[in-house]
């Protein structure tokens, strides 16, 4: 006797799962992370404090040091943070908080994949609004969106991924005073907010429904711990805390996103080094004919081939450089993706990309 399967949701059924290749080769560019390790204090430091642990015990439901912590580092009191696993648990609490079923999320295309695949994975309806041919949001058009759309969310990615554009303060301060206008929340992802000129840190306050999104994974290379934040009014928290679930931050990671603070001279240093980097790679890729290359704010370059994106990909990573292959991807066809690695990293790459392009004409 067979039993019938259960099925999933019906608006889940054609759902496809976020993925980026991991591939095993020399020089690995597509994923944004930092091309560092932590440094070697950090890491003794780090497992010096486990030593201590009670490890019957449960975590620190509240992250209280890890959040006063950080709360100081960053010149907010702990009340206005809230911590989880990765960036990603923090979107999607926001989602599940303020957004679900007859609720809407509004986000501007092209952007972070992860934010649609989020909505739709706690039943939010999403409303695609476009960018200018700079890939920057236009301001006047985005609240006319959220005027017309009266979304619950409204994402806007700050350096966006993947085109590296940074949003001015004037666009992020007009988009929150149309979200407060229409009761939404505006949800600045800053993932890669270290590498930009400034940040929508800046604009918090209890006065606006504005939460500010970052990740440990970057510059603090932290990404195989998995740890993000969000920076939110005091009475946003409190929502976001009843949705959260319960003991989320293991102790490990809540030990390595306090202990990380203590190095934060040698955070500076790497996003000083990654920044003048992307300078030069932008440089590079600009002089090359057939490329056109986006301005960055973020670790990564986006860049499109006037030849056949795709096999240029298959080619790089045949001479073991893994690139991200955006090729396919509406509005931003014929593009891929550097992250930016080391000098020899870069130096790999840009080696690569010189033999390939002559070969697909």
């Amino acid at each position: 006797m067979s039993a019938t399967r259960p099925q999933p949701r019906d608006d889940l059924r054609a759902l496809e799962g976020y993925h980026s290749p991991q591939v095993d080769v020399d020089v690995r560019l597509n994923t944004n992370e930092s091309p560092y390790a932590p440094p070697a204090a950090f890491v003794e430091r780090w497992v010096d404090a486990l030593r201590e642990v009670d490890w019957n015990r449960y975590p620190d439901r509240a992250a209280t040091g890890l959040r006063s912590a950080l709360g100081t580092f960053l010149g907010q009191p702990p009340a206005r943070l809230v911590c989880g696993n990765g960036s990603n648990e923090i979107l999607q609490t926001l989602l599940l908080t303020y957004g679900g079923a007859g609720r809407r999320a509004l986000m501007f295309e092209p952007t972070y994949a992860l934010h649609a695949q989020i909505a739709r994975g706690t039943g939010t309806g999403i409303v695609a609004g476009e960018r200018r041919p700079d890939y920057a949001i236009d301001p006047d058009d985005a609240i006319a969106a959220i005027d017309r759309e009266r979304p619950a969310v409204v994402f806007v990615c700050s350096p966006n991924n993947p085109t590296g554009t940074v949003e001015s303060r004037e666009t992020v301060e007009a988009l929150a005073r149309a979200a407060s206008d229409a009761g939404a929340v505006l949800v600045v992802d800053e993932a890669y907010g270290e590498f930009a000129p400034w940040s929508a840190l800046e604009l918090v306050s209890e006065d606006l429904p504005l939460a500010v999104v970052r990740t440990y994974s970057k510059v603090w290379s932290l990404a195989g711990v998995r740890l993000g934040f969000a920076v939110a009014p005091t009475w946003m928290v409190a929502q976001l805390e009843k949705v959260m679930l319960p003991y989320n931050l293991s102790v490990p990671t809540q030990v390595a996103g306090t202990i990380a603070l203590e190095f934060a001279a040698d955070m500076q240093q790497r996003v000083a080094s990654l920044v003048e980097e992307r300078g030069r790679l932008f440089a590079a890729l600009a002089a090359t004919d057939g490329i056109d290359v986006c301005p960055s704010g973020a670790n990564f370059l986006l860049f499109r081939v006037a030849s056949d994106a795709h096999e240029v990909w298959k080619r790089m990573l045949a001479h073991d450089v893994l690139v991200r292959d955006f090729s396919s991807w509406p509005r931003i066809e014929g593009c891929l993706r550097v992250t930016v690695g080391t000098p020899e990293e870069n130096d790999a790459f840009l080696a690569a990309l010189g033999e390939v392009l002559p070969e697909v004409v």
